[in-house]
This record gives structure tokens, sequence and C-alpha cells, in this order.
């Protein structure tokens, strides 16, 4: 049986871009184990413009699936971040997208949904990239991700420029915006790839769209849960993390690394805003919201088996609070940054540069091979289940090479 994998990258995210490859890791992971089940696999990336809305993204989302999921096999929906929110509303019954109705005919095809890392509940991070300070922030912090993934470097320039932002929010001074400014371009100058139009076009579109910042933040999200309906006979599967409070023994690691200890600063100040909560809007599930009693005991009890202990409304992965990523059938949760979960933590840098696991902030997760698959066991099993594969069982016994 041919499967069909859409992957939907998120905040920060892009498909492919120039040399680099988003969801490198996670295609090679889930092809193995669907050969490993006896099932024949075909992924495809979705080049999503990164901060545009969720509605114009999901329209783009469908239209592609209605060009290339050609055939009969099924058809599977994986989002991280953002792009988890793409797939539940292109999913949802109750959505109106600005699509011709024959871009939604494969929905019947449609098997299983997996949310990674997704706020569902919003996050307070969007709350600061809606404000005009935070729009540089998010450039800046966007161009950091691609060049930092890419190369395994840290721009230490702009790192240090952006932190000073993050740390000042809506104290920051003219001055150091233009700073900012100035030092984005200059890295992004240095960049080999950045001369390629795909880079340049990423990075504008992320001037020029930050709709999803707005539609992210605790309060819209209040409103898109409204409007969101599960599709009947799907499986809706998420996985969650979260990083370790940043601590002075992180700190103390980082003696002697400047690049380290830098990187963990930008992002104990990005951690340190995306804990930020207000009891109205506390990006996590109501009492009387979605699921029953037994289902949140359920995703509690695996909460409590991961962590040791039940994680608190401050807890998140450096962009999205763990509370706000639940949504369906929780499958997966651990220790790991907003793209440790994607295989970008520290891995062996002796591979070839399309293999490397190059980390994005320092975040002390230790987030390892070892948690990516199983992580990557855990998804590929629901999106079998979900598609009636009755081997579905032995992809458990395969690891990642």
């Amino acid at each position: 049986m041919q499967h069909h994998v859409y992957l939907s990258p998120g905040m920060f995210g892009f498909a492919r871009l120039a040399s680099y490859d988003y969801f490198t890791h996670v295609e090679a992971a889930l092809a193995a184990r669907f050969r490993l089940a006896g099932e024949a696999i075909e992924t495809h990336v979705v080049d999503v413009l990164p901060t545009a809305s969720v509605r114009r993204r999901a329209a783009k989302l469908a239209e592609v699936i209605a060009e290339t999921a050609h055939g009969k096999g099924p058809i599977h929906l994986l989002g991280h971040s953002t792009g988890g929110l793409d797939a539940r509303l292109v999913a949802s019954p109750s959505s109106r997208l600005s699509v011709r109705d024959e871009a939604l005919a494969w929905i019947p095809r449609l098997r299983s949904i997996t949310m990674m890392n997704t706020p569902n509940y919003g996050t307070p991070l969007a709350s600061f990239f809606a404000t005009a300070y935070g729009q540089r922030a998010l450039y800046a912090l966007s161009a950091f991700t691609v060049i930092g993934l890419s190369l395994g470097a840290r721009p230490l320039a702009t790192a240090s420029v952006l932190l000073e932002i993050l740390g000042r929010g809506n104290r920051a001074l003219g001055i150091e915006l233009r700073a900012l400014d100035a030092s984005v371009d200059s890295l992004v100058g240095l960049f080999d790839d950045a001369s390629k139009p795909e880079v340049r076009t990423y990075l504008d579109a992320i001037k020029k769209d930050q709709g999803a910042m707005l539609q992210l933040t605790p309060e819209a999200m209040e409103m898109m849960l409204a409007g969101f309906e599960d599709r009947s006979g799907v499986t809706y599967q998420s996985t969650v993390s979260m990083a370790p409070t940043p601590s002075t023994r992180k700190w103390l690691a980082t003696l002697g690394h400047p690049s380290r200890a830098l990187s963990l600063a930008l992002f104990t100040a990005i951690h340190r805003i995306t804990s930020r909560h207000d009891k109205a809007y506390p990006c996590a599930i109501e009492s009387l919201s979605v699921g029953g009693a037994k289902d949140r005991d359920r995703d509690e009890a695996k909460l409590v088996a991961a962590f040791g202990t039940s994680p608190d409304l401050e807890a998140n992965d450096g962009v999205v609070p763990i509370r706000s990523q639940l949504w369906g059938t929780l499958v997966w949760a651990g220790l790991g940054d907003h793209l440790d979960v994607l295989g970008h933590y520290h891995g062996d840098e002796r591979k070839p540069a399309a293999l490397r696991h190059h980390d994005w902030l320092t975040s002390g997760s230790s987030f390892d091979r070892t948690h990516f698959d199983a992580l990557m066991d855990a998804i590929a099993h629901g999106m079998l289940v979900a598609a009636g594969v009755t081997s579905a069982r032995r992809t458990s016994r395969i690891r990642a090479r």
C-alpha cells in the first residue's frame, strides 16, 4: 500500500531551503519504519509561507496534496509547530478555505494528523513577536535559525544584539533595532546560500507577512479553537516536549565556550518569554474543553511518567508551552527543545553534511538519538495503525541509521 505523508513546517520553518532540508531526519526515520512494516511511503515537504496566516498556509497545504496525492492510498499529515494547526484546519469540516472544491477531493483518504509541538492553545512568544520590536526580533531569530542549522554555527554578533532586544522588550531603543537590522544583513551576506533566490524569498516573506503571529497569541487562539472541528474517522495524535528551565549548573557547563554561553543566554530569554501566562488565557486545555476526563487523566499519567512530575503552566520547549501542545492522543512526551524533536540536536559532526544533526540553541535538554528514535517509533506506529496496517507493531524494533 502506498502512503502519502505530508510534512508541514511551522514557526521559523521552511521546506528545502538552498542546501538545507528542514525535515531530512524525520523523512528518513519515517521511511525506514514504513519499510519495516512492509509499506511503501512517499513523503512531501510542503513549502508554506513561514509566518503567514494559518488559513493561507492551510490553503497551500490543500493544493499541494491535491496536486501530488496520486492513487488511492492513505494520506497522513504531520505538522511541526504551526504546521500542526495547518493540518487541523485543512481537515476541519467547518473550515472555509480559499480553494476550489477539487483541492479537497482527497479528504476521504485522510487517515491521521500528527501534531509535533503545536501551539493548539497559543503561545506567549507570539504575543511578543506581534509587537513592532518583536517583528524585527522574529526576522533576526529566523535568520539565526536558518543559518545556524545549515552551518552548525551560531552567529555571535547577531545573537548578542538579538539577546538585547529580547531582554529589553518594549524598552528596546531605536539604535538597538538598527543595530539588529545591520547585524542580520551582515550575517546573511556571509552565508554562501543566501544569494540564492529561495533564501531571500524566505527571509522577505517573514518581513512581509507575519499574520500567524497575531493568530497564535493565546487570546486569538481562543477564537480559532471555536472554529476548529476534528474530522470523524481521522486519528489525531500529538507529541510534546519541554526544555529544562535554564539553571546555574547549565551556565557553568558553558564556561570556556563563549558561543555556547551566548546561545544559552538567547534560549533563556526566549524560554522566559514563553513561560509567561495569563490566568484568563493560560495556553492549556480547560475543564470543559476538548476531550473527556478519562482522556485527560491518561495524558496526565503519560506526562508524569515522562517527567517524573506534572509539568506546570510555565514549562515549555522554548517556543510553545507544553500544555498548549496537547491535542488528540498523546503518543510521546520527553525533554527536548522546539527543534530537537525534528532531529536538530547536537549530533555526530563527522557525518556527511546532509545527515548531520545541528543544534539550534543551547537548551540543555540532552535530547539525543535514543529520544529521537522513540519519538519517531511512536509517530510511525500511530500512522500505520490509523491506516489499518496490522504489522505496525513491528515498527518499534527499528532504529534509524
